[in-house]
């Protein structure tokens, strides 16, 4: 329970590198839930995400899953709430500010600067998150395939992920 505080501080925090989705929260993520604070290894961090990229709902709610590890059950919720409600208040904050200056003359300027803030936040996520993940050469030809599928094809990702999955049971022990 002593862990409670630091939960809420971590996971607000958080919240708000999330512009362009999770995965541009992730490099900082790495940095607190497991240098800082010391509450999970590198490949538990990785399991959790991933398996929050499967779940259904939103991908970001594994940020309970830490939360309960921290500090059970409170701790989910707290890690939950903290990550979840300061977006959430400046998205509705931000949105009514941003209807009203729809003619101001920075706001295209503004849109178009935070596009590639988004991307760099979001391919600095995958880097971090790919130095775990993509360990060999089996690895890094299933993510180059999922890659190349996803670009190519109309494929459905669920058919990718099981495809992993089947090449990780077999290939992978």
């Amino acid at each position: 329970m002593d862990q409670i505080p630091a939960i809420a501080r971590v996971f607000a925090y958080l919240s708000l590198l999330t512009i362009g989705g999770g995965m541009a929260a992730f490099p900082e993520m790495k940095n607190l839930v497991i240098d800082v604070h010391h509450w999970l290894t590198y490949p538990q961090l990785i399991h959790i995400y991933s398996v929050g990229q499967i779940s259904p709902g939103p991908n970001m709610m594994m940020v309970a899953t830490i939360g309960e590890r921290v500090a059970g059950i409170p701790g989910a919720l707290v890690a939950a709430i903290a990550f979840f409600v300061p977006t959430g208040i400046l998205t509705l904050f931000v949105g009514g500010l941003w209807k009203r200056l729809e003619n101001w003359p920075w706001r295209s300027s503004i849109q178009k600067g935070l596009a590639p803030v988004a991307i760099g936040l979001a391919v600095a996520g995958l880097i971090t998150f790919g130095r775990t993940a993509v360990t060999g050469w089996v690895t890094v030809a299933v993510a180059l395939l999922v890659f190349a599928a996803s670009m190519r094809t109309r494929l459905n990702p669920a058919l990718l992920i099981l495809g992993g999955a089947v090449v990780g049971a077999f290939a992978l022990r």
